[in-house]
């Protein structure tokens, strides 16, 4: 498979000024990718879209958050799960994660970055979020 043919998608790793992360509680349900899996939020491109317009649409859709101060980090391939090359971002907010709207899923929160360790998480956004907390100032 060519590159340009292979499903994208994009995820956001969005960190508040104490360095926790928000997190989503996928929906346990065996038609989805990573069922019951602590994730960050994101997901595929749709038709003729672009990994940052999906990263926008998917932060508005699934928590009612606007995508102000994404960047682009890196791409890492979700082999096992949808099979698409996922467009990394990270972005922060500031606020309770309790209020934001959850349109998928069952939970948001705030984690700590030692407590990621004992969270069932997919692999690819495991080693993504690992790369991010390395790599930040």
């Amino acid at each position: 498979m060519r590159v340009d043919d292979q499903p994208r998608g994009a995820v956001a790793i969005i960190a508040n000024a104490r360095g926790d992360l928000l997190l989503h509680l996928r929906d346990d349900v065996p038609h989805i990718a990573w069922p019951g899996h602590w994730s960050v939020l994101g997901g595929g491109c749709d038709p003729g879209e672009s990994p940052r317009q999906a990263i926008v649409r998917e932060l508005e859709e699934e928590a009612g958050l606007a995508a102000d101060d994404l960047a682009e980090l890196f791409e890492v391939p979700d082999v096992h799960g949808s099979g698409q090359l996922i467009t990394v971002y990270a972005g922060s907010w500031e606020g309770e994660a309790a209020a934001l709207p959850l349109s998928e899923g069952t939970s948001l929160g705030w984690v700590t970055p030692d407590l990621l360790d004992t969270l069932l998480i997919p692999p690819f956004i495991r080693t993504a979020i690992h790369r991010y907390l390395a790599d930040r100032p």
